[in-house]
Parts: structure tokens; C-alpha cells; sequence
């Protein structure tokens, strides 16, 4: 394999065991002996555990980005391609490989101290709500971007609590109210 390659395959089997069992619960021997890589050679790709974690993170957001917003954008213009941010996520959670959010589940596990994992967990949330304000000025009429940006904001923790409640309830109920809620402030 190229260099690419196996970094990519480390990236890949540490996101697997990360989000499946959890940040703590996974250690680098685990990474080492499911990936079936050297230990010298993921110390050759990654200089700790964290780092294997902020790739994790990335690799998750990067796919979870790329899906969601082809979804949405395969959606008739309009309100639709809002409320087809909860579709996906019903889809999702309908997965059999559905664990919740892998950036709340992180960000439980790591100290209080743990700037660089933050931060990126930060951003990337920072991001999704971004992405929701585009989603909303180019299908919501009449909107200012305040408003859009408040709406944002409310459809984005609509969208978090119901990865939250479906995970932890093992039903899509708290998807399908969100979507509810959201349709009313759309």
C-alpha cells in the first residue's frame, strides 16, 4: 500500500473502533492489531492517540458533510430540503451501525483541558450550522440573514437533540417530532 493508503486505512479502523466503542475503550493497540499495521508504522502516520482522533473526527464530518448535503440538495427546492435534513438522519439512524453523534460521544470521554479535540469538535458543529444557514437562505423566501441565521441556529439543536433521544430512547420518535417542530419554524 502507498503511504496515503495506509494512513487512510489507520484512519478508517480507528473510526470504526472509536465510534463504535468509544474514544477511552479503544487503544492504540486495538488500532494496531484490527488494522493489521506496525506499531512503528501508525507512529510513522500519527504522533499520538489525538491525533488519530482528530483524523477520526475529520473522516466522520468529512463522509457525514458529502452525504447530507447531497441528500438535502436531491430534494425539490424549498422547505423540503430543510426538513430533509431530518430524513437523513432517520436513514441514518435506521443503520444498524448508528451509535449517536460521534462528536458528543468524544467530547464526553476527553478531559475538560483537551483544547485541540474541542476545538475541531467546535468547528465542525460550527460548520453544520453554517451549512443549515445556506440550506435555509436558498429555500427559505423572504429571510434575512439574521433570521436565517437564528433559524439556523434552533434547526441545528432540533437536529442535535434528535440525534441525542433517538440514540438514546432506540427509536426514531425524537427525529420525527424535530422534523415537526422544525416544519413549524421553517
Amino acid at each position: 500500500m502507498k503511504r496515503s493508503e495506509i494512513k487512510q486505512h489507520i484512519i478508517e479502523t480507528a473510526s470504526q473502533l472509536f465510534y463504535r466503542n468509544g474514544y477511552n475503550l479503544t487503544g492504540i493497540n486495538e488500532i494496531i492489531s484490527t488494522s493489521g499495521v506496525a506499531k512503528a508504522t501508525l507512529y510513522n502516520h500519527f504522533k499520538s492517540k489525538e491525533d488519530i482522533c482528530v483524523a477520526y473526527l475529520q473522516h466522520k464530518n468529512n463522509s457525514f458533510i458529502k452525504q447530507i448535503e447531497a441528500f438535502c440538495l436531491s430534494k425539490e427546492l424549498g422547505k423540503s430540503r430543510v426538513l430533509a435534513l431530518f430524513e437523513f438522519l432517520e436513514l441514518f439512524f435506521e443503520d444498524q451501525d448508528f451509535n449517536g453523534c460521534w462528536c458528543i460521544k468524544t467530547v464526553a470521554e476527553i478531559p475538560r483541558d483537551n483544547e485541540i479535540i474541542l476545538t475541531e469538535i467546535q468547528t465542525q458543529k460550527r460548520d453544520f450550522i453554517r451549512f443549515i444557514e445556506q440550506l435555509i437562505i436558498d429555500n427559505i423566501e423572504d429571510i434575512n440573514v439574521q433570521e436565517s441565521f437564528m433559524m439556523a441556529k434552533q434547526v441545528y439543536l432540533l437536529y442535535e437533540a434528535a440525534v441525542s433521544e433517538s440514540h438514546l430512547h432506540k427509536d426514531a420518535w425524537p427525529i420525527n417530532s424535530s422534523k415537526q417542530l422544525c416544519n413549524k419554524i421553517i
